[in-house]
């Protein structure tokens, strides 16, 4: 007779086997084996797995087990900092750290207290639970919060002048995150710019937040870490002063004044250069001029000269002489000049024209006596 095989696969491997009939109720045992062995697994939770607090606050952990327990142990670190025995309804407690059931008479589930952490506390929790529970482990994260301050307080500006706002962070761990918000509206980080630096263990951060004025405003710097429930804030206050109303700017005549004042000093720089050389040819004009006056001068006084040199040779005929005797003329003796002509030696009438002095081309002045005929008779002949 053949025997009969069967296939059986363990969900906990993957893994397949093929037994025999004959084999068939040591398999059972095994399998019973781990089922119970799963049963009691599922019975034993810590919860939650994970968690993050601030400095100073309590961090809980609740560990759920099914069954009859008489033992449970709680550890931090590496360090055994709690036993809790079934019989003493789950209260036990420390300075620091405390645990009680989480429903009063119910062993089923027993709540563990770390109280004030710190950061000396970060690290694992690990609860067990005497017999086949085992163990579970959970973690947990202390965060600190420091301060939050915009500097410089309240700000006025111009309207549509570029203001900046300079957040301040103090004593954080880890680095917080900095966001910015104008009358509670977020702001978009394109804006600000956020950098930090380490403080020996915690970190400083610095935000600097720059936009333009364009109305009144309430500017917040906001700080959070996980652990917050609420950031943490610093606000201030920005006051825009309106524009006063445009006025039209006069045109800018720069341009123009410089074109007029370089062609005009250009124009008058021409004509003191035409003055200057019409000047020139006017005194040259004038030297022209007197050097042909002077020359003309020169030649009516050497021909004048010469005219004067030629009558002083030939002397000058005394038109008034009369010879002694004769005390009239008749018309027909007279001649065109006022002389008249006789047989004998000439005889001429001289009048006194001014009864004065008289001067020039070689005539000497005398004064003369008139008679009663108006004439003066003259034996003499005078040359000059």
């Amino acid at each position: 007779m053949k025997s009969t095989q069967l296939r059986c696969r363990y969900h906990t491997d993957n893994t397949s086997m093929t037994v025999s009939w004959k084999s068939l109720p040591t398999f059972l045992h095994i399998c019973l084996l781990l089922c119970t062995t799963g049963a009691v697994i599922q019975q034993f939770q810590l919860e939650p797995a994970n968690q993050t607090v601030l400095q100073g606050s309590d961090v809980k952990f609740n560990a759920t087990v099914q069954g009859q327990w008489l033992f449970m142990t709680w550890s931090v670190g590496d360090n055994l900092v709690l036993t809790v025995p079934v019989e003493s309804n789950g209260t036990s407690s420390l300075p620091q750290f405390s645990a009680k059931f989480c429903s009063t008479g119910d062993p089923s589930c027993v709540e563990f207290t770390i109280h004030n952490v710190n950061r000396s506390t970060n690290g694992l929790v690990t609860c067990s639970v005497q017999g086949a529970y085992g163990s579970k482990t959970a973690q947990f994260n202390v965060q600190e919060s420091g301060t939050v301050n915009i500097l410089g307080g309240n700000v006025t500006a111009d309207q549509d002048q570029q203001v900046e706002f300079q957040c301040v962070t103090t004593a954080w761990f880890p680095i917080p995150t900095v966001s910015w918000t104008q009358n509670s509206n977020a702001i978009d980080s394109s804006l600000y710019n956020t950098s930090s630096m380490a403080d020996g263990d915690l970190f400083n951060s610095t935000s600097v937040l720059k936009f333009q004025a364009v109305k009144n405003t309430t500017v917040e710097c906001c700080a959070t870490l996980p652990a917050l429930t609420n950031p943490l804030s610093s606000s201030v206050s920005l006051v825009v002063v309106p524009k006063p109303p445009t006025v039209p700017k006069p045109p800018d005549w720069t341009v123009l004044i410089a074109v007029v004042v370089s062609f005009g000093g250009a124009a008058l720089l021409a004509l003191l250069i035409l003055g200057i050389i019409f000047c020139c040819n006017r005194r040259k004009e004038k030297q022209s001029n007197y050097q042909d006056e002077m020359s003309r001068r020169v030649r009516t006084q050497s021909q004048l000269s010469t005219v004067s040199e030629a009558a002083l040779r030939r002397g000058q005929a005394n038109r008034g002489f009369e010879p002694e005797g004769q005390t009239s003329v008749s018309p027909s003796e007279l001649t065109d000049s006022g002389s008249y002509q006789a047989n004998g030696p000439i005889a001429y009438q001289m009048p006194d024209i001014l009864n004065g002095e008289q001067t020039g081309n070689g005539y000497n002045s005398a004064q003369h006596t008139l008679d009663g005929s108006g004439f003066r008779k003259h034996r003499h002949l005078t040359f000059v």
